[in-house]
């Protein structure tokens, strides 16, 4: 059994996160404009991780997605990331860790879970329940070219007007029948699978357990180290312990990963890490972080969504206040964590004044009573480096 002392693992963990200097991480940093070049960087760091999650929320400014992608790229544009998808770009939009944007090669690694999804897993049998509805939904798409969930029909419509259909168009996405081709203003557009996916990756599959070691795989060279329940979650991955411990052994039988433990306040923490990147911990080891740059990160960004984990590695309460009622709240209602060096010193609750131009404060916090200087510093840069990628003049004060 390795060991990485929690100095070590959490280091590694913002490096393979892509927040450390472009020779560490091994991910662009420039991502100015809208052209190619922009799109290129945007779709390295989406392949670091092998999802994009996406959500609706944009208070700050921002949905989710581009947060991801600005606190990584320099002189990212947010509207950039509303519009990756789009016909013939190398993406995909499925179920990843939520509803997420995919690298395009990963389409047949996701066979096992579109047979698993064949009854919806929230619905049930809605497609079995309304095969006519379903099949003559599909004649229309191959009729009428894609369709949006605005499309289906309004009120006094009978079933297409009724939340039925939408779930048919979810369940009909979920099993492989639909693809998005894209999204405007974030409404996703439906289209014949055939019609969206290249026929190189829409007739390969990979077999259940070799798709489930990749994917394990890939949530490591994201997460760098991390342990069983980390990577079934990453992937949402429905199988029991003992299957995942199967999966990770064989790979432990190729030299693919190892079993490694982190060591805290002489508590062991057991996980797995890949060969390449237990090297790479040792040698981030003496690196010097670089604490006088702040970056706010989406409280769903890869390296903060699971709390236990984060609660580990940087001893930070990860808290998403969304459903809280605001007399209840401690932070605020959607709080960035904030990003000096590798430690998480503060979070900060934004809003945007449209009108005015500005991005506003609505409530600002740091981990330490009496916040040094540099994690000051860390959230003044941070702060003013969310309004300049907004095109928006930083808080006063």
């Amino acid at each position: 059994m390795e060991t990485l002392d929690v100095a070590a693992a959490r280091r590694l963990a913002v490096a393979k996160a892509g927040l450390l200097s472009p020779e560490r991480t091994g991910l662009p940093r420039r991502a100015a404009g809208r052209g190619r070049r922009a799109r290129t960087a945007a779709h390295a760091v989406i392949r670091r991780f092998g999802y994009l999650q996406l959500d609706t929320v944009a208070v700050c400014g921002a949905r989710s997605h581009a947060l991801v992608l600005m606190s990584r790229l320099d002189g990212f544009q947010p509207a950039l990331a509303e519009d990756l998808l789009q016909p013939g770009e190398p993406l995909f939009e499925y179920w990843g860790h939520e509803v997420s944007w995919i690298p395009m090669e990963l389409y047949p690694t996701f066979a096992f879970r579109r047979r698993e999804y064949r009854v919806d897993p929230w619905y049930g049998d809605v497609v079995g329940q309304h095969q006519k509805e379903a099949d003559a939904l599909l004649r229309r798409v191959a009729d009428e070219g894609p369709l949006r969930t605005g499309d289906l029909g309004g009120p006094g419509d009978g079933f297409w007007g009724s939340s039925h259909a939408k779930r048919l168009v979810q369940a009909l996405w979920s099993r492989g029948e639909l693809a998005v081709c894209e999204r405007r203003g974030f409404q996703r557009a439906w289209d014949l699978a055939e019609r969206v996916l290249p026929d190189e990756v829409r007739h390969r599959e990979v077999r259940r357990d070799e798709a489930i070691g990749r994917l394990l795989e890939l949530a490591l060279a994201g997460h760098g180290w991390a342990t069983r329940g980390t990577l079934a979650a990453t992937w949402r991955l429905k199988v029991g312990a003992h299957a995942v411990d199967d999966i990770l052994g064989e790979l432990v039988g190729a030299g693919r990963v190892v079993p490694c433990s982190v060591v805290t306040a002489g508590r062991r923490t057991p996980g797995w890490i890949r060969p390449a990147d237990l090297e790479l911990a040792a040698g981030l080891a003496a690196a010097r972080p670089r604490p006088d740059r702040g970056l706010l990160l989406s409280p769903f960004d890869p390296l903060v969504w699971d709390r236990s984990r984060v609660q580990l590695l940087f001893g930070f309460e990860q808290v998403l206040e969304i459903f809280t009622p605001a007399a209840k709240r401690r932070w605020g209602y959607y709080c960035l964590p904030l990003l000096a060096g590798d430690r998480l010193v503060g979070r900060v609750d934004l809003g945007v004044d449209r009108r005015g131009g500005r991005l506003e404060v609505r409530s600002r916090h740091f981990e330490a009573d009496r916040p040094s200087a540099a994690d000051r510093h860390a959230m003044t840069s941070a702060l003013v480096r969310h309004a300049g990628a907004l095109g928006i003049d930083p808080p006063t004060g």
